[in-house]
């Protein structure tokens, strides 16, 4: 019997479909990693780009917010120059009441301000006597060992932040400061010196020492009664420490994001004059950027160097995680691929759509913090404005109308009287207004100091500055028993200050204002503040929007206000974490209420305890 023929398979015949697919998975995971690697490339690159613009937008942020506060620090030194070359014959009150204003919420990082006279040898004794004899008894000049030729002393001071005085030290053994003082006469400006210890740091210890510089503006007499008109009285000076100052002014701005470094560069080599270092780590892989910053008769550079914490959002490393999910997509479509080829299309059209979604994403996270910048900006270069071309003309205008009502308008007619008031009624609603813009600007960016605020007290003050201790007035305010909260006490005297002053303007003429102030506690913790008067009222359609920025309701019309004051409260209560309202008064008038958060437990049980320790 014959043997059947044998059929041989073909070479490769039977493992053909399977080294097809072999293939087929090699080239799909081939492919896959390589889009992978490319998108990670591309993640990484796209990340790197919005790491340098983050930067560079910080930097010119930082730079453009010292630019406008060097100017408002230059600006205020020329007010208190005009205001004091404005005087007859300066005393000490005189000089005490001029820089009342002065403190360090004002001036961050300022130590004091002070009237600085020039004077020969042989002229001490007579300087001496004369400021003596203008309300400074105690004064005693110290002049300096040396081959000055002119002595520079301090006759009168304020101290802005710390206790002590300078008065009658003499300036001309600081080289620094005796420099920018020659500058500033030279100049007829402001002139600033160079970094230098300050002599109220004299006994600060050597590790908390801080680099200090001064600022100073030539001082002209400006009175026609004076006996000295027109001609150069001395200096204002206010001195400042780098580092305060430059932490105060870029704070917010700068956050964890950016180290910041401000130096002097006026001598070709660069000085530092302060720094503020923040927690986060620098990132030594990333060069610093740096830009001038225009300061009074000398040349400044901000140096701002990148931490890891510079754009929001990088700690989340998008590449690797393109990388872990590119992976496992190829992983995916490779397994997928030994039974259903088809498939493949179907998941690189998925991983289109998702990086096509993710690209989205980025673009509308770079428009918002694009938006959020111009927004940012307009508001430092609106505070830049007010502060430097419009105070300072708006204050002398105040300054010689105010002079004007009390030199010469015993010789001038009723007509011309009525003129005069007028303008100085003009020149200080203008000042209102600017003061209302200013708070409104600042009210969302000013740095929020919390403590433990006992509302009684601030709310008595409040109403004693208010009412200016009338009985008949007082006897109209009810204040009920009020908490101690978490919040600024600047800022909540402001909210509570605008609420009361609304409640007393507001109220028909020749009725007496009524007003109830209490608080009540919140299940959430914190606690409603509220306060009701018996005014002209709100309409009901027009409650939700007398929060906004120049909105005012019907019927106060005829009432002096800019329509700023509650948009200046809801800023601030929103800042604080709380809400903000208004509700009808059965009976007539108005019930404002907000909400501030309560004292944290740990500092009510300290509290607690210090007056258990007390009693």
């Amino acid at each position: 019997m014959k043997p059947a023929p044998t059929v041989e398979a073909p070479a490769g015949g039977a493992p053909r479909p399977r080294g097809r697919r072999s293939r087929i998975v090699v080239l799909v995971v081939t492919l896959g990693m390589i889009g992978t690697v490319l998108a990670v490339g591309a993640l990484r690159r796209a990340a790197e780009d919005r790491l340098d613009q983050a930067l560079e937008q910080r930097t010119t942020m930082v730079a453009r917010t010292l630019t406008a506060e060097m100017r408002r620090y230059s600006t205020s030194l020329l007010d208190f120059a005009a205001a004091v070359g404005a005087q007859g014959r300066l005393s000490r009150p005189e000089f005490e009441a001029i820089t009342a204003a002065t403190d360090r919420q004002r001036l961050p990082g300022a130590t004091g301000i002070a009237l600085v006279v020039p004077a020969t040898g042989a002229e001490i004794p007579r300087v001496q006597a004369a400021w003596r004899r203008a309300g400074s008894p105690e004064l005693r000049l110290q002049p300096a060992a040396g081959p000055a030729s002119e002595h520079l002393f301090v006759v009168l001071s304020r101290a802005i932040d710390g206790p002590g005085t300078v008065a009658g030290r003499d300036l001309a053994a600081v080289p620094e400061a005796a420099a920018a003082l020659g500058q500033a006469r030279e100049g007829h400006q402001v002139a600033i010196s160079a970094g230098y210890r300050l002599l109220q740091d004299a006994t600060v210890p050597q590790e908390a020492q801080q680099q200090g510089f001064l600022l100073a503006a030539p001082v002209y007499s400006t009175s026609p009664s004076a006996n000295d008109a027109g001609q150069f009285r001395g200096w204002m000076v206010m001195a400042l420490r780098g580092g305060d100052f430059l932490h105060d002014a870029i704070s917010r701005i700068a956050g964890e994001a950016v180290a910041v470094t401000l130096s002097d560069t006026s001598t070709g080599v660069a000085t530092p004059v302060g720094q503020r270092l923040p927690t986060a780590e620098i990132d030594a892989s990333r060069a610093a950027r740096s830009e001038p910053i225009p300061v009074p008769q000398r040349t400044w550079r901000v140096t701002v160097a990148p931490t890891e914490l510079v754009l929001a959002g990088t700690q989340l490393h998008l590449d690797v995680a393109a990388a872990v999910i590119g992976s496992l997509i190829t992983a995916l479509l490779a397994a997928l691929t030994g039974t259903v080829v088809s498939s493949r299309d179907r998941a690189l059209q998925r991983v289109d759509a998702a990086t096509a979604a993710l690209r989205d994403d980025i673009d509308r996270r770079e428009a918002v913090e694009q938006q959020l910048r111009r927004r940012e900006e307009e508001l430092v270069g609106f505070a830049g404005v007010v502060a430097h071309d419009l105070r300072s003309p708006l204050a002398r205008i105040t300054g010689y109308a105010d002079f004007l009502r009390e030199e010469a308008a015993p010789r001038l007619d009723p007509e011309h009287r009525d003129f005069l008031e007028r303008l100085y009624g003009g020149a200080q609603r203008m000042q209102s207004l600017i003061d209302d813009l200013l708070n409104y600007a600042t009210a969302e960016n000013q740095t929020l100091r919390r403590t433990e605020v006992d509302l009684n007290r601030l709310v008595a003050d409040v109403i004693r500055d208010r009412v200016g201790g009338t009985g008949a007035q007082q006897s109209a305010i009810v204040v009920g028993p009020l908490p101690s909260v978490d919040g600024d006490p600047v800022l909540l005297r402001q909210v509570v200050d605008n609420l009361v002053g609304n409640a007393l303007k507001y109220t028909p003429a020749g009725q007496q204002p009524c007003i109830e102030i209490a608080g009540t506690p919140q299940d959430a913790g914190g606690w409603c503040i509220e306060v009701a008067d018996r005014g002209i009222g709100i309409p009901a359609a027009q409650r939700a929007s007398v929060f906004d920025p120049f909105i005012r309701a019907d019927g106060s019309q005829h009432y002096h206000g800019t329509g700023l004051g509650l948009a200046i409260v809801h800023r601030i209560i929103e800042r604080h974490g709380g809400t903000v309202g208004v509700a009808e008064n059965p009976g007539g008038g108005s019930r404002f209420w907000f909400t501030v958060p309560a004292v944290p437990p740990a500092a009510d049980s300290t509290v607690t305890a210090e007056r258990a320790g007390a009693a």
